[in-house]
């Protein structure tokens, strides 16, 4: 008996909790109400759905018809699929090292009180508020594979030959991860700029103090003090790497013989071109479990002990 009371007792204390919780937090759960809604809507039930079309074989004409594994096979021995994954792996080698060098770099430099360093600041940082079409035309008139290009133009001065750049295989993806560089430079800029700020100056002058060299404080202090932003960099570096797309479909269409073809342009291409949604679903899920697996991977031997400012 005294069970049952007590029970009935927690029953209505948890009601009341309830209760005085909905009163204390009322406007904080309806505003949040729509903000769940969109993302139920837009997130969620799209990435259920596209999960179920992987199964099904639909292109947009008529019902989809359940077909199994089908794609999931085909993806096996797709040649220009597994081709097109590791072009975007080749890309990211080319981007995510050096866009973080070169971040860093500028955020050393405005950060060193040099002057004009606001000016400074404004210039590396113009290519991320620029459309990236028109820095695409720039960068495909600088690379022209013709002596009119402004490249060649001056290799022409050291005897080189022209180059064809964006019309060779061999140099056409290197071309299109420099100019994602440049476009993306300035706002990794940023990033490291936070951080230095961050830094305890009396670190630099208790090392200067002692004898230390303008390279040993920056390898010994600044470097290490940067891993929180080393790592949030090289996370979203290493996810936008996997999502090139614009650059490709803009300068060289996927070529030349599918060297610039990255695995968000071949699911581009099955998507909307050939109307293939269902495989493209699957292109989906290969890229959205790669991303996963890399971003885990370096959580667990990067992010560890990373103390965020």
């Amino acid at each position: 008996m005294s069970n049952i009371l007590s029970s009935k007792k927690n029953k209505i204390s948890l009601g009341k909790k309830l209760k005085r919780e909905w009163k204390r937090n009322a406007i904080v759960y309806i505003v949040l109400i729509p903000v769940i809604a969109h993302f139920i809507v837009f997130q969620i039930y799209p990435f259920l759905l596209s999960f179920y079309l992987t199964f099904m074989d639909w292109r947009i004409i008529g019902d989809p018809e359940f077909v199994g594994l089908k794609h999931w096979k085909y993806l096996l021995t797709d040649k220009l699929a597994w081709k097109a994954i590791w072009n975007t792996v080749m890309f990211s080698v080319y981007y995510i090292l050096p866009t973080m060098a070169l971040g860093l770099l500028l955020a050393v430099i405005i950060n060193s009180r040099v002057k004009f360093a606001g000016f400074f600041k404004g210039i590396f940082f113009l290519p991320v508020v620029t459309s990236f079409v028109i820095i695409a035309g720039i960068w495909g008139w600088l690379f022209g594979g013709t002596e009119v290009g402004m490249v060649n133009y001056i290799l022409s001065f050291v005897g080189i030959e022209p180059q064809l750049f964006l019309s060779n295989s061999s140099q056409a993806l290197a071309v299109l991860a420099g100019l994602s560089i440049f476009k993306v430079a300035g706002t990794t800029m940023i990033y490291y700029f936070a951080g230095l700020q961050s830094i305890d100056r009396g670190l630099y002058e208790a090392a200067r103090i002692d004898g230390a060299s303008s390279f040993r404080i920056f390898w010994n202090i600044t470097f290490p003090l940067l891993k929180p932003i080393h790592f949030y960099v090289l996370i979203t570096t290493t996810i936008g790497s996997f999502q090139i797309f614009d650059s490709a479909y803009l300068l060289t269409g996927g070529g030349p013989s599918y060297a610039t073809t990255t695995i968000v342009y071949y699911l581009y291409e099955q998507g909307f071109t050939s109307l293939n949604l269902s495989y493209a679903a699957v292109l989906s899920y290969v890229l959205f479990s790669i991303i996963l697996i890399i971003s885990l991977i370096q959580r667990k031997y990067l992010g560890q002990d990373s103390k965020h400012y």
